[in-house]
């Protein structure tokens, strides 16, 4: 099973690469992020076309999250968990069986946080402490359960170009980084870090001051495997190159690539893994 997640930064604005990439690419499950389309108005119609079910989270103008599917999408839930009040669209989640792998998807927008030092920061680590309690709750399910989207969080120096630049942003606090952390120790692996350690592995960059040009880019797109997902982890990958399409998202697609094992298989080779292009 291919799962990948891409922040669009606008369903309408990349009505052209988003049909493109998939033609390319080929995944079984998309998670969207930051679709700005209320349900009503996302394009469904050009998804089913392709051959995909579509199960949508929206809000006007703002936010919003998706998953495209080549399978049935089972067992939908909108909406993170702790908080009825919370009307920001920012998590989808469902069940996706392909013949016998059967696997929780979650979809997250995460929020930015900025500026700091006001209640967009302060929401932020409340909406990082709903999802590890709810991640905690899955956990105990003991099933594949995977978290991909925008965290919106640089987790290590490493993984943005110029770490000073961002001392001073919510997506680079000790508080966020902490947070992230705080899940990654619930027993969660980073995909792309579990399988590939090249340096300079982004998945954003800014539209401005030439940003994509100079690779100043950050990773802030992750894919956290459950334990029982992580075991069935083949690759992740990052499809960098569509941030140079036309008319890009600023964010580019990242996957991962799950195969149930049988008797005759096991987990590729660590020289395997770690020689996947990025």
């Amino acid at each position: 099973m291919k799962i990948a997640t891409w922040n669009i930064n606008g369903i309408k604005a990349r009505i052209d690469n988003l049909p493109k990439w998939l033609r390319e690419a080929e995944p079984d499950v998309v998670c969207l992020q930051e679709v700005k389309s209320i349900d009503e108005n996302f394009p469904t119609a050009v998804f089913e076309d392709m051959g995909y079910s579509v199960a949508v989270h929206g809000q006007k103008s703002f936010n919003g999250v998706a998953i495209l599917s080549k399978h049935a999408i089972e067992d939908v839930r909108r909406g993170l968990p702790g908080d009825d009040e919370d009307v920001q669209a920012r998590y989808i989640e469902a069940r996706i069986t392909v013949e016998d792998l059967s696997v929780r998807i979650a979809g997250i927008y995460l929020p930015n946080g900025n500026p700091l030092g006001t209640e967009k920061f302060t929401y932020k680590l409340a909406w990082m402490k709903r999802l590890e309690a709810h991640a905690r709750s899955m956990l105990q399910g003991e099933e594949a359960f995977l978290i991909a989207g925008d965290y919106n969080v640089i987790p290590e120096p490493e993984d943005c170009r110029k770490p000073d630049n961002w001392l001073d942003d919510a997506l680079y606090q000790p508080e966020s980084r902490d947070a992230y952390r705080q899940l990654l120790h619930l027993g969660f692996t980073d995909a792309l870090r579990a399988t590939n350690a090249a340096p300079e592995t982004y998945t954003f960059w800014d539209y401005q001051a030439g940003a994509w040009n100079k690779n100043n880019g950050i990773r802030i797109d992750h894919m956290l495997l459950s334990p029982q997902a992580a075991d069935l982890l083949q690759t992740c990958a990052v499809d960098k190159h569509t941030r140079a399409w036309e008319k890009p998202s600023d964010h580019v697609p990242v996957w991962v690539k799950l195969a149930a094992k049988t008797a005759a298989s096991s987990m590729p080779s660590g020289d395997a893994l770690t020689s996947q292009p990025v």
